[in-house]
């Protein structure tokens, strides 16, 4: 009972936030520009990567989301620096991850969480654009102006039916309603199942390490450079979003860990999964897995021991709201949210059956 009601605690207290994370992300889905990620992000250096990865920090995607994206980029002609600055800095943060981390982890963790995730993106991007030989660039070159050449002639070929398109378009450019009913419907369904599986099993955890596991058990390892090598080693084969590692990262601290390994653990997650490194591999060069992970892993350490130092210098508080017990929002409205939320996951899981059945 007490980890049922732990879970129901922790499920309401996030809900809101969630909520609100969702909403925004979708408004930010719908209303972004198609062509705005293509247009900005196809040089080297520093000036294309710090705009990649302000770029991709508040994006709705996940691990699994950012892959395509990324991809789609890249052969749209953007760069290697900034392919990877978005690939590492858009599941690592985003506008749904803050508000859950401000409220399961406090308003430090919120703040600092998406600070690091942009440096790791910066760094990692830089780090990855600088390993590029010369030979790569010349080939990287040839192959865009190729791809750019096959796409020109496409646009040619097809002129007449984007013409009748655009101009379809334009006779039915959606009104402001339209778009605010597209965004609840890509937020209460695509970005909504992208997250719902980890985000349960975050809140699941969370809630077992709450009810039985002994608050100090992993204190001896719980501060410095081995709980950080442990957690990245732990999250690297998790294929987790930045919003599903919060509950998470709540259970981890709940048991004893720093918070700068926690921080550690977000960051390294959602960046370092298999598949992420096998795009990397694929699309950037073998040789860039190297930059790419020091770029992450480093930085990640870097932030974490940074965290620990405030923390204890400037005696800051990092508490899951179940320990802290400060409840931001009333009651009434947590559970109300809560229920919508939970009446949302069935409509998916419902969803699912009924795809699989016919």
């Amino acid at each position: 009972m007490d980890f049922l009601f732990n879970f129901w605690q922790l499920f309401m207290i996030s809900a809101p936030w969630l909520l609100l994370g969702l909403f925004v992300a979708a408004l930010i889905n719908v209303y972004l520009p198609k062509d705005f990620l293509n247009k900005h992000l196809g040089k080297e250096g520093m000036a294309t990567t710090v705009k990649a990865a302000l770029i991709g920090a508040p994006m709705p995607l996940c691990s699994c989301g950012v892959i395509p994206a990324a991809l789609g980029l890249r052969r749209a002609g953007a760069s290697k620096s900034a392919t990877t600055a978005f690939l590492v800095s858009t599941p690592e943060t985003g506008v749904d991850s803050i508000s859950v981390s401000y409220v399961l982890l406090g308003p430090f963790m919120a703040i600092i969480r998406p600070i690091a995730a942009v440096t790791s993106a910066i760094t990692a991007g830089l780090l990855v654009g600088r390993d590029t030989a010369k030979k790569e660039l010349d080939d990287s070159v040839h192959a865009t102006s190729c791809c750019a050449k096959k796409e020109a002639q496409q646009e040619i070929e097809q002129a007449p039916a984007k013409t009748s398109c655009c101009a379809s378009k334009k006779a039915q450019k959606p009104s402001q309603k339209q778009k605010l009913l597209n965004a609840i419907e890509f937020s209460t369904n695509k970005l909504l199942s992208d997250t719902a599986k980890w985000l349960l099993i975050g809140l699941l955890f969370a809630a077992a390490i709450q009810t039985y596991v002994p608050q100090d058990f992993l204190l001896q390892w719980g501060d410095g450079i081995v709980a950080m090598v442990v957690v990245i080693l732990v999250s690297i084969p998790m294929y987790i979003c930045a919003t599903a590692s919060t509950p998470i990262a709540a259970g981890l601290l709940l048991s004893g860990v720093s918070p700068g390994a926690v921080l550690v653990f977000m960051l390294a997650g959602p960046a370092t999964n298999v598949a992420t490194l096998g795009v990397v591999a694929s699309e950037l060069g073998k040789r860039a897995i190297v930059a790419y992970l020091f770029g992450v892993i480093a930085v990640a350490i870097a932030f974490g021991f940074l965290t620990n130092y405030l923390v204890d210098e400037f005696n800051i508080v990092v508490a899951p709201a179940l320990v802290s017990h400060e409840h931001v929002l009333p009651h009434w409205f947590e559970l109300a949210t809560a229920v919508l939320l939970g009446a949302l996951l069935l409509r998916l899981l419902v969803k699912q059956v009924i795809a699989k059945k016919s």
